[in-house]
């Protein structure tokens, strides 16, 4: 088994279903079955067996990687001596809940290339070791705990101890297909062409892509649109990343369980989504549709978090792995499932107000409106776990969230009595954490009983809850850029009183998030020098996590995390474009 990378170094290929991390040895490392939250069949991202390597023979070499553009298409390239050897990693796209189909196609670019290849599934049980897979010429095919595999290879394989491996040697300019299909029935059709696949599977992810007009850092923000669309099942439901447990901070047991369907992350993507236009609006309609199904089915017992199935999010236990360093203790599960969050209502309201002014409303919609309102109304005088999920207390941040989300909705809604209703309960409530949620100083505190500067205060004027040139607004504005901000990186509060990145990473979606606010009170410069050092807290593949190390410029938390690149994308098309354009050659597909 290889050693961990930093997270830097991966990548993800995915197609909606289910994701598979890559690294710079050509390991697959992570990879769940049949859905994202399922047992992993790859594991030794975190230190459990399962693994599918594909890489030079010479380990003397030097890695690069990049994505096709529009594309969740990964290139790895490894200069080796004179050689140039290269492996297309690609699933099926859009993928089937109930089969996976993993292309990765070697090519000897420049001069001959010598690969080994290695393939070890992981059971729920453990390894495969005591399980003989069937051979049909150069295809293998083995069945167990309800899951059939099948790999198709250019040349014969050697099965030991639960590894299969495969010797491959490429004339300059040929290449070779592999092909793994995971299932849960039985195979009943021949194996899928390799080339075809890649072929048929660019064309699907570039038939949505659409130039975004006006944007800065077009090129990120059009592969963070197509990030969010492979992290999104058919359900309509986006994961908030891939993996689980990989630590936010080292041996401190912050390590969660983040393959399930946050509320308030879809309606962030939503909401950047429509910002983005036709660019976006795909993202936006899943986001609608997942989201106004909950809010119709849960009512006020909306939960902040699902599995993609729609079903609630089971409670975390010990999923007996050892771990990525620094998190010995691997989780599965989520009990922020369980938590009352006051704010996905406003949220959610927020998701709708953006899809009704982009004229992509229908009567479903204004039913879960109607049901989110209610909700507001009789939940919001309720302590909440809040936008970071702690223990329940009176946030400011909520309040206004439903303040933002009433008003979005009323100014979608024909003048008249349901609009005055929404707009009165909107005054209503602002009333009420004006009372108490006001620092002496005059900006925004974070709760009742905690004087504290919040980043996520800012959405308070940025969402439209209150103006943006409100004396609390602005004072916050100033505090958060006081307080919160160390070297161009923004955290999201004081903890227990320590220095800043002493008790955690920054936050990335609180650097989007003060970009966005300084460009709102007119101070782009600013907002531009922070949007783009944040936007630089990622490796070759352009992925980010929740957190970042400042100190040591690394990412923390898992990968990757989908809140992020959808505030990335609704930054890059909010604030003033680049000076010199994207000059990257545009082909409309």
């Amino acid at each position: 088994m290889n050693l961990p990378h930093v997270l830097r170094d991966y990548a993800l290929v995915a197609d909606g279903e289910r994701g598979a991390v890559v690294g710079p040895r050509g390991d697959i490392v992570w990879l769940c079955f049949p859905r994202w939250d399922s047992e992993p069949v790859l594991a030794s991202l975190l230190g459990g067996p399962g693994e599918y390597t594909v890489r030079p023979s010479d380990t003397h070499y030097v890695w690069g990687g990049q994505y096709d553009d529009d594309t969740l298409l990964w290139r790895s390239r490894w200069m080796v001596g004179g050689s140039i050897v290269e492996c297309v990693e690609a699933m099926d796209f859009p993928g089937d809940s109930e089969r996976m189909v993993l292309v990765r196609q070697v090519r000897a670019v420049e001069g001959p290339a010598s690969v080994d290849v290695s393939l070890a599934l992981r059971a729920p049980n453990g390894e495969l070791a005591g399980i003989r897979p069937r051979r049909h010429g150069t295809t293998w095919e083995l069945e167990t705990g309800g899951t059939s595999m099948r790999w198709t290879v250019p040349d014969a394989a050697h099965w030991s101890r639960g590894v299969l491996t495969l010797h491959l040697d490429l004339e300059p300019g040929t290449h070779a297909n592999l092909v793994l299909e995971l299932s849960t029935k039985p195979f009943t059709t021949a194996p899928p062409d390799c080339d075809q696949t890649i072929a048929e599977t660019t064309e699907r992810w570039r038939s949505a892509a659409r130039r975004l007009q006006g944007c800065r850092a077009e090129r990120d923000a059009r592969a963070a649109l197509t990030l969010l669309r492979g992290l999104t099942a058919s359900t309509g439901a986006m994961v908030a990343a891939a993996t689980t447990s990989l630590p936010e901070r080292a041996d401190e047991g912050r390590n969660y369980d983040y393959r399930y369907a946050w509320i308030r992350d879809q309606c962030y993507a939503g909401l950047a989504g429509a910002r983005a236009g036709e660019a976006g609006y795909a993202v936006l309609d899943d986001a609608v549709r997942f989201v106004c199904e909950r809010v119709l089915d849960d009512g006020p017992a909306l939960r902040p978090a699902y599995r993609v199935s729609g079903e609630p999010v089971p409670q975390e236990r010990d999923a007996e792995l050892p771990g990525y360093p620094g998190a010995p203790h691997v989780v599965f599960g989520n009990r922020a499932g369980s938590q009352f969050q006051l704010d996905v209502f406003g949220e959610a309201l927020r998701l709708c107000a953006a899809a009704a002014a982009a004229d992509r409303a229908d009567a479903t919609l204004w039913r879960a409106v109607d049901v989110a309102v209610d909700a507001i109304k009789s939940r919001s005088s309720e302590p909440d776990a809040g936008v970071w999920e702690l223990t329940p207390a009176y946030f400011t941040s909520s309040r206004l969230a439903c303040v933002s989300g009433l008003r979005a909705v009323a100014a979608q809604t024909p003048p008249g009595p349901t609009a005055n209703r929404w707009l009165a309960l909107a005054d209503a409530i602002t009333a009420d954490v004006a009372s108490w949620g006001v620092h002496h100083s005059g900006r925004w505190r974070r709760a009742r009983d905690d004087d504290r500067v919040d980043a996520s205060l800012l959405l308070g004027a940025l969402r439209g809850a209150v103006p943006f040139n409100d004396p609390r607004s602005v004072g916050l504005l100033h505090a958060v850029s006081h307080d919160l901000v160390s070297d161009g990186y923004v955290y999201r509060y004081l903890v227990d009183g320590a220095p800043l990145g002493e008790r955690e990473g920054a936050f990335l979606i609180c650097g989007f998030w003060l970009a966005l606010a300084l460009h709102q009170q007119g101070h782009d410069d600013a907002a531009v020098a922070l949007f783009e050092r944040n936007r630089a807290a990622c490796g070759p593949a352009g992925i980010f996590t929740e957190e970042y190390d400042v100190h040591e410029r690394q990412l923390r938390g898992n990968f990757p995390q989908a809140f992020v690149h959808a505030l990335l994308v609704e930054a890059a098309v909010t604030l003033p474009p680049d000076e010199w354009g994207d000059n990257t050659e545009w082909n409309e597909h």
